[in-house]
């Protein structure tokens, strides 16, 4: 179980220069809108332990250096429970954070809505869903940090909903709260470290490491930009394959670099992005997050040179998205012999996904660029290429299909794999002339070769 810090606490230890924003007043008889017997009692009760009115305190603050719309939950106050005049609360903050520009954070510990004012509690998740879709739609990122307990509604709308999710670990972090659970129910389903497995969460953040890396994600998310990211400069060989297959010979290298060297060189701090929200992950096959580079802050999607998978795709293209909203450029680097082809693949819906991230890349106002840095396997590959902003390393090679594959198509014997791949013209050199890529980009100087 993770720690139990108070709201103010947890203000406290996150942020500075905390300033409470004004409270709607609403009123209400003293048992609540149901007249549920010992309600106001319990209110009170609550009131005295805590030192709180309401079940959140909302404010501005400043989280290493970036303003914020902070939202607490004060769990002792009603297992930080959403009412209607929590809802107020709510609905206010977001209204603020659109008005002045804010990124939204919130730090949320809740069992759900107020059972003593029954639907009408239950309705203010949709106040919260429609603060949330407004705030989005501005373009303001919102992160939440999920606490001990969260649960029900909270975490299905300012949880789940938010654009980055960090869990503290060790954090009840599930949609059915402990005492409402099937009882033969596996426990640690319900835990922030199943929610990051899942996809469901990005990360999982120790409390003491927690300020720095909210920090860190607040400067990289309120910083737009309209400038392209320039290509990075290539890390392997300097000269230029002379027959296809010698080009697919070099991008299969295991000598030649990957993702996380090129990611390393290019980036001075980074921040990852994990999870597609739909049940899955893919570590091995994409790389998604933000970092800064010359000063500002870039979007990156790398495929890793493995097969990528359905969740891997979903991740790049909510990835894309993100950073479309919030006007950020996006940087991809193409690498793998293309999508996952077993049946989990398709069970897990490998068509649906690499659509969606080609429509997320179509429909991008944001200006993404692409460099080629191995093996540019089909469609799977084309997926995350910027049409008409496409780079090419001397040791990638790009393709409609494996030569090998080709030839097997066209009913070659195996070795014409060879020959097939210089009549593919799937070499650096080649893609440039026949108007697929851009340029190819040298390691030595930042002027693309074309």
């Amino acid at each position: 179980m993770a720690d139990r810090f108070s709201a103010r606490e947890a203000v406290t230890a996150l942020t500075d220069d905390f300033t409470e924003l004004p409270y709607p007043d609403r009123q209400s008889p003293p048992d609540g809108p149901l007249g549920w017997p010992g309600y106001g009692a319990a209110r009170a009760r609550a009131a005295e332990r805590t030192g709180e009115r309401e079940s959140v305190i909302c404010g501005t603050a400043r989280i290493e250096g970036t303003r914020a719309v902070v939202i607490a939950f004060e769990f002792g106050f009603l297992g930080g429970s959403l009412g209607e005049r929590t809802g107020d609360r709510l609905e206010a903050a977001y209204a603020h954070a659109r008005a002045h520009r804010l990124p939204v954070v919130p730090l949320v510990s809740t069992g759900g809505s107020r059972m003593q004012e029954g639907m009408l509690a239950l309705t203010q998740l949709q106040r919260v869903a429609r603060a949330s879709a407004l705030t989005r739609e501005a373009g303001l990122p919102q992160i939440a940090v999920l606490r001990d307990p969260t649960t029900g509604g909270g975490w299905a709308t300012l949880g789940a909903g938010a654009d980055v999710v960090l869990a503290l670990p060790g954090a009840q972090v599930g949609f059915a709260g402990s005492r409402v659970r099937p009882a033969d129910a596996d426990p640690a389903a319900y835990t922030a470290e199943a929610q990051v497995a899942a996809g469901a969460a990005d990360a999982l953040v120790r409390s003491g490491e927690l300020r720095d890396t909210l920090g860190h994600w607040l400067r990289l998310l309120t910083r737009p930009s309209t400038a392209p990211a320039p290509p990075p400069l290539a890390l392997g060989a300097p000269d230029l394959p002379a027959t296809g297959w010698d080009a697919v010979r070099r991008a299969r290298s295991p000598r030649r670099p990957r993702a996380t060297a090129y990611l390393d060189a290019y980036f001075t701090s980074r921040v990852a992005l994990g999870g597609d929200r739909c049940g899955g992950t893919d570590p091995e096959g994409v790389l998604c997050g933000f970092g800064e580079h010359g000063g500002r802050t870039v979007a990156y999607a790398a495929q890793t040179g493995a097969a990528t998978r359905p969740a891997g795709y979903r991740t790049a293209a909510r990835l894309v998205r993100l950073a479309d909203r919030l006007g950020i450029p996006v940087l991809t680097l193409v690498d793998t012999p293309g999508a996952a082809n077993d049946a989990e693949a398709e069970r897990q819906g490998a068509g649906a996904a690499i659509a969606d991230l080609f429509g997320a890349v179509a429909a991008a106002r944001t200006p993404v660029t692409t460099l080629v840095v191995g093996e540019g396997g089909s469609g799977g590959a084309l997926a995350l290429a910027a049409p008409g902003n496409t780079w090419a390393t001397p040791d990638s090679y790009f393709s409609v299909i494996a030569p090998e594959l080709a030839a097997a198509i066209l009913k070659r014997p195996p070795e014409q794999a060879e020959t097939t791949a210089d009549q593919l013209r799937i070499r650096p050199q080649d893609l440039v002339e026949l108007g697929v890529v851009r340029g190819i980009v040298g390691p030595a100087d930042r002027t693309p070769r074309v």
